[in-house]
């Protein structure tokens, strides 16, 4: 029994290429699509006001089981929230919007990864645990996969400046 590496097979393999590709595009769609979707619905509810947002981030920090020193940093935010409330929703939509036209794939998807990761960690005791870990680790996916190079704006970038770590 042999297997790829063995049989020196490189013709199935580079076949697979372009599967992958489309793979991490819908990827890259769907975390986009959740962006945007969830900058819409936190933009209905309020939560982009400094009261709506100081009042969500207080609730994490009198409910949730994150490490003091993030807690400090919530805290930190909900007492600024007339700054950190618009910070977070051009955040969401500009993520969204940049991870679905594909463009800046690789830097947007790792920001997407870290605020992600910071949420996650945020809503710890709260709410389901994996419900933000499978979109943090996505991300981390997109930005390792250069899932710009299929179906986005980073394609026709790569084909002018291949060797470049954006796209």
């Amino acid at each position: 029994m042999t297997n790829f590496a063995e049989s020196g097979d490189t013709t199935s393999r580079a076949a697979d290429k372009p599967y992958a590709a489309s793979g991490l595009a819908i990827v890259r769609l769907t975390i986009g699509a959740m962006f945007v979707w969830v900058f819409f619905e936190n933009l209905g509810k309020g939560l982009y006001t400094p009261a709506g947002y100081a009042g969500l981030i207080n609730y994490y920090v009198q409910h949730d089981t994150a490490p003091a020193a993030w807690k400090s940093v919530m805290a930190l935010a909900a007492s600024h929230a007339a700054m950190a409330a618009p910070m977070q929703a051009m955040t969401e939509i500009s993520l969204g919007i940049l991870l679905v036209i594909g463009l800046l794939t690789r830097p947007v998807a790792l920001i997407a990864f870290l605020f992600l990761g910071s949420l996650w960690v945020s809503e710890w005791g709260t709410s389901w645990i994996w419900e933000l870990l499978v979109p943090v680790l996505a991300s981390l996916g997109l930005a390792v996969g250069r899932a710009g190079r299929a179906w986005g704006i980073d394609a026709l970038l790569a084909r002018r400046h291949p060797t470049a770590p954006w796209w």
